[in-house]
């Protein structure tokens, strides 16, 4: 069993790789891991070094818009996980262009060559923001897409494009879409690993709004279960969300990390709202519980709790990031 890992070397990719390698997912237990990486910003090959000298890790550097190098690592490739993303939704603001060129050309370079390949499996790994703003409820995966941001409308169109690949070619795609994550191994120009940074080194924290704009909460440990039963036994062709279950707005979050420190409201620094900043995020899970049976195990307490820990732990990680981690002309 060969699995190729786009993005492997980020956040959420780098976790996946290191529960895989770790043991924790029974299908893949014997399975070579071969990861393929950019090394944007974001990422970065110690975000692997737990399991560096693992003999069934294969790291690759390279674009998954190269579409030499996309096939060069396609080669025997059973399963294919694609984390690779710009992500950020303030620098898809700021300028679109990488958004467009890596998750969308990116993801149809991949599924082209793993259509010439003849990859059993494809899991799009994508987010909740495709479906834009709820008021009240939650998205089910049939949802209309009404992205409203250029980092929205990028995944959007992977994901669409992914769909396509599965209905003209064949190929056995399935998309999952994710709520909020968080955890260890986050790039701090995320909300929580930066309020936490900034806290850590006595900073104020920089609140959008009225802070009342609401997210569901996802440990990413949770998030990559839920995509391994998907890869498992997921439905050629289908959407799964995957949730965490705990709702919160930034207000809430906020007070949250402020008590986690021991401090009050004048570590809150309000700022200007961004652009189109969608009000609330809710995905339904009852097709991925009812189907998979996933469901979300790590509580936020407990997670924000050992994110904290870790970050509080891991000071050489962050800090050497917190500059990459500003945006241009911040």
């Amino acid at each position: 069993m060969r699995v190729l890992v786009t993005g492997g070397a980020g956040f959420i990719g780098s976790h996946y790789v290191r529960k895989v390698l770790g043991g924790a997912y029974d299908s893949l237990a014997d399975a070579e891991v071969v990861v393929l990486d950019k090394l944007t910003y974001a990422g970065s090959e110690s975000n692997l070094e737990p399991v560096r000298d693992n003999p069934r890790l294969r790291f690759v550097r390279g674009d998954i818009c190269d579409l030499g190098v996309v096939r060069d690592v396609m080669r025997g490739v059973d399963l294919v996980v694609h984390f690779a993303a710009e992500s950020h939704v303030d620098r898809s603001i700021l300028g679109a262009a990488d958004f467009v060129m890596t998750n969308v050309l990116g993801t149809q370079t991949l599924l082209q060559a793993a259509v010439d390949a003849g990859v059993g499996k494809f899991v799009q790994v994508s987010t909740d923001e495709v479906y834009g703003s709820i008021a009240e409820g939650s998205w089910p995966e049939n949802h209309e897409l009404e992205p409203n941001s250029p980092y929205s409308a990028s995944k959007a169109g992977a994901d669409l494009m992914a769909r396509s690949f599965f209905r003209t070619h064949g190929l056995p795609v399935c998309v999952t879409r994710c709520s909020n994550n968080y955890g260890p191994y986050q790039f701090p120009e995320k909300v929580i690993p930066l309020f936490v940074t900034n806290l850590l080194d006595g900073k104020k924290v920089p609140l959008y709004g009225d802070g009342l704009n609401v997210r569901d909460w996802l440990h990413v440990d949770d998030h990559c279960w839920g995509i391994q039963l998907v890869a498992d036994s997921g439905r050629a062709g289908e959407i799964y969300n995957i949730g965490g279950g705990t709702e919160l707005t930034n207000l809430e979050l906020t007070s949250r990390l402020l008590d986690a420190f021991g401090a009050d409201e004048s570590m809150v620094e309000r700022v200007p709202d961004r652009k189109a900043h969608d009000r609330r995020y809710s995905v339904d899970i009852t097709k991925i519980s009812n189907e998979l049976g996933y469901r979300p195990l790590m509580s936020f307490e407990e997670g924000l709790a050992h994110t904290i820990e870790w970050y509080r732990d891991n000071r050489p990680w962050w800090s050497t990031r917190k500059d990459r981690a500003k945006l241009p002309g911040s």
